[in-house]
């Protein structure tokens, strides 16, 4: 019989969803897994890593009602990596205490449920350890993984489940040939926030738009105390000119930054 062979598992019997940590014996089925639903391969030393617990923390889905002596196979599995704040690509979207070396987050590296045990919660189920496992640690900030644009089923779920969508990451990946974006999505613990929240960045907003408008009105009035020739005169001098190329570069470059968020 096939490691995964499709069945009709709501019509042949209920499954019992266990958790339990990866280990060494997962080892072919962990493979195979991955092999099966993700575009990209993974070394061999990441499999050895994950059953032996090496920089890895890792948690298994089982389901005790499976026929043919499979009750203990994996039918589902997180893997995940704890990562020093200060080290992180995140670092300028958390506030944290940065004179404080053990600041940590955790990576979401895989998650991955076979496809005749889809729509059971599972991967809902295998999110929410890692987030409590996170959230026991005193000093970790966060959770937050990379999830392939495409993938609209997985941005649904973190978007669910409360996950913050903090980047779009232009060309992250690269898979036969083709590059395609990902977005970064953040879900903090333990007190872990952005850098503003959401008053204060509406308060920033606030007063950039004030100084803007100070700025704007202070500018027309002192055109207006000048005559006409003096104004053309004092534009052909370019004393505008920085300020106008200041706009053209904001301009250019907003559409390329939000491309990456």
């Amino acid at each position: 019989m096939p490691l995964y062979s499709m069945m009709n598992l709501r019509a042949s019997h209920h499954p019992s969803i266990s958790y339990r940590p990866i280990r060494p014996s997962d080892l072919e089925v962990l493979v195979k897994i991955h092999g099966d639903l993700f575009p990209i391969r993974y070394e061999n030393e990441f499999f050895h890593n994950v059953v032996h617990g090496r920089d890895i923390v890792s948690w298994g889905a089982v389901d005790r009602n499976r026929p043919n002596g499979e009750s203990d196979e994996l039918i589902g599995f997180v893997t995940a990596r704890i990562i020093m704040a200060k080290e992180s690509e995140i670092e300028d979207m958390l506030r944290f205490d940065k004179s404080r070396p053990d600041q940590s987050l955790v990576y979401i590296l895989t998650l991955g449920v076979v496809e005749s045990y889809r729509n059971y919660g599972i991967a809902t189920s295998l999110i929410r350890e890692v987030i409590k496992y996170a959230s026991d640690m005193p000093n970790c900030r966060a959770v937050y993984l990379h999830v392939i644009s495409y993938n609209s089923s997985a941005i649904h779920l973190y978007q669910k489940m409360s996950f913050l969508c903090i980047r779009r990451l232009h060309a992250f990946y690269y898979i036969d040939g083709q590059h395609y974006d990902a977005y970064l999505f953040v879900y903090y613990v333990n007190g872990g926030r952005s850098p503003c929240s959401p008053l204060e960045l509406v308060t920033l907003l606030m007063t950039y738009m004030r100084r803007g408008l100070k700025l704007v009105f202070s500018r027309v009035c002192k055109n207006n105390e000048k005559n006409g020739p003096r104004r053309v005169k004092y534009r052909d001098k370019g004393c505008l000119l920085p300020m106008t190329q200041g706009k053209r570069s904001i301009t250019i470059e907003g559409p390329e930054e939000s491309d990456r968020l």
